[in-house]
């Protein structure tokens, strides 16, 4: 696995909390670089990483960026159980950079969109040691029959779950149902309902993005 530079904003004053978040299947760090742009604080240092590229079964075996394979896009479908643990690892090794630049794992929180928020919920579960929040956009839990007995951390941790009524992608109820299995595994979840909202983002759904961050993220 080859794995490409990350798209990095660095904090336009003294850097004192970081920011990452992982794109959706197919994309690129790129991709996200505008909306976190409009939603982080000049404290905040932004890494965006991009996901190897790899033969994707839900694509008919097409290679495309992606953090792990899709096999099934149903919560009870077969999963790339190994895939996702690396990822996590990799997830993890980011982490670990940014406290070796003296930056304490309370002041980073971990976002992504719809593949990237699934790894960025199953990271911040699977480590240790407290983070400051956790986003997670038009998303789901990978693994989840295997929670909460895998939940080694960050059952405390603020966690911002965003998803449209209208997904065709990952679908509503799918986010409905991973809001409820994240319910029982920690104790400060918030899932916000994005009306007429498909596999995308939104300007409302941006701001309470910020809002979050803010919060958690404070100078």
């Amino acid at each position: 696995m080859t794995s490409v530079t990350p798209v990095v904003m660095e904090a336009t004053i003294r850097q004192t909390a970081t920011l990452i978040f992982f794109h959706g299947l197919g994309d690129t760090g790129h991709g996200w670089t505008s909306p976190m742009g409009a939603v982080r604080s000049p404290h905040i240092k932004v890494i965006c990483p991009t996901a190897p590229t790899m033969p994707v079964t839900l694509n008919a075996g097409f290679r495309m960026p992606s953090w792990f394979d899709l096999r099934s896009m149903e919560p009870s479908g077969p999963e790339d159980e190994e895939g996702i643990r690396k990822a996590a690892e990799m997830v993890h090794s980011l982490i670990a950079e940014e406290v070796a630049a003296g930056i304490s794992t309370r002041r980073i929180v971990l976002g992504g969109f719809s593949q990237g928020g699934a790894l960025a919920i199953y990271s911040a579960l699977t480590f240790p040691q407290p983070l400051a929040g956790v986003i997670a956009l038009s998303s789901w839990l990978p693994l989840h029959q295997k929670f909460p007995a895998e939940a080694i951390g960050n059952q405390n941790t603020p966690l911002l779950q965003c998803h449209g009524d209208c997904d065709p992608i990952v679908p509503y109820r799918w986010g409905q149902l991973t809001a409820f299995i994240l319910k029982r595994i920690m104790t400060q979840t918030e899932f916000k309902t994005y009306k007429g909202m498909m596999h995308t983002s939104c300007p409302e759904e941006i701001a309470d993005m910020k809002k979050f961050i803010d919060k958690v993220l404070p100078p």
